[in-house]
């Protein structure tokens, strides 16, 4: 049914112009921020803020997660086509590119630095440090000692193309590194101009507040979805503590909560994290699928899919989220910027907040634990 919902609903978009979908029959809302650059007039998607003070940026409310474009989804893009994507994403209004040395490895790299290169000083551009690469081979152990650190943040230069980058995350939190001694190498970088702020990827209250003792943090990537809300119990009363933002990755649950995957799915081994994890085994994606009938239900009587409510409830949460879904298709794209449009009502996000969380959610999001 869902599926059926979902071709319908891009199948309309290839015919309809945007302003057509926009309209009020579909319950989007029809202000937005407009934002003007150098080079041409264009309306972008709402803004968002992430940080307090002096390491705040302003970034477009969804951001580009550029991932899966040339890693660990099971097949791997014409690389023409993914630049076609990042540059799409830019006219569409986003300015929040996020990447990592390990995607690829470096592969992912190289691609966004090529694809941002015309509108390379009108964007936020994220990249990650942090675990060990050997022979240009993913090993999943973790490197944070000063010293690698400052290698990677050179040689993600190069192949990004720039010459700073402007939100650094620690990928994982190394437990033989002393956060401090993290915290106070991506300071001094900052000092030297080649990073612009400090972000932490699934790292626990204690991780964030011995980092931004150091350094302020401008924001914390966590996974977090409608089947991982984990981070409101224990991340986000830190964040609005200490004025940090949240940028969710896997918003879309690597695409479960787009109606795309089911029990039958096949992952390519080695290069799709997705067959080891606990909660894509087939017995955990049948047991989880009421979350899609209840977003479908809701989606359907307002001109909205699924991946489009999922996205909008996360951005419903708190004013300082900005996830970053990734994906390699134009159609995608459109339909998850759309979903930043959508203003719930007081009464529609909390029946559909007390739907969603009466569903008991079967397999863990990884077989081990991240969070540090």
């Amino acid at each position: 049914m869902e599926n059926n919902n979902r071709r319908d609903f891009l199948k309309m978009g290839a015919t309809l112009s945007g302003s057509l979908l926009l309209s009020p029959a579909l319950g989007l809302a029809q202000t937005q921020t407009a934002v003007t650059d150098k080079n041409k007039n264009k309306t972008a998607i709402k803004q968002r803020t992430l940080g307090t003070g002096n390491h705040s940026i302003e970034v477009s409310a969804l951001g580009l997660g550029c991932m899966g474009m040339s890693w660990n989804r099971s097949f791997v893009p014409d690389r023409k086509y993914m630049i076609d994507v990042i540059r799409k994403a830019y006219d569409s209004g986003v300015n929040f590119f996020d990447t990592a040395e390990v995607y690829g490895p470096y592969i992912n790299e190289e691609l966004v630095g090529e694809a941002i290169k015309p509108f390379r000083k009108n964007i936020t551009l994220c990249s990650k440090f942090g675990f060990a690469i050997e022979n240009g081979k993913f090993t999943q152990g973790l490197n944070s000692n000063p010293k690698h650190i400052r290698e990677v943040v050179e040689q993600s230069l190069k192949r990004l193309n720039t010459d700073v980058i402007d939100l650094l995350y620690q990928h994982r939190v190394d437990p033989n590194v002393p956060m401090e001694d993290v915290a106070g190498t991506v300071k001094d970088l900052i000092k030297e101009g080649k990073v612009k702020h400090f972000g932490l990827s699934e790292a626990g209250p204690e991780n964030i507040r011995k980092a931004h003792a150091i350094q302020p943090l401008t924001a914390i990537q966590t996974e977090y979805s409608l089947l991982s809300r984990d981070p409101e119990k224990d991340i986000f009363p830190v964040c609005e503590e200490l004025g940090i933002g949240f940028v969710p990755y896997s918003p879309l649950c690597r695409a479960y909560l787009t109606g795309y995957i089911n029990e039958r799915t096949k992952y390519t081994v080695g290069n799709d994290n997705r067959g080891s994890l606990p909660r894509y085994a087939p017995e955990a994606v049948i047991a989880n699928w009421p979350m899609i009938d209840v977003l479908a239900e809701f989606g359907n009587k307002r001109g909205l899919t699924v991946a489009q409510v999922a996205l909008a409830w996360l951005l419903a949460q708190k004013p300082w989220i900005v996830p970053i879904p990734g994906t390699t298709k134009q159609a995608h794209l459109q339909e998850n910027l759309w979903a930043a449009n959508y203003e719930f009502t007081a009464e529609e996000l909390r029946q559909l907040t007390q739907s969603v969380s009466n569903i008991k959610i079967i397999g863990n999001r990884y077989a081990t634990p991240q969070t540090r």
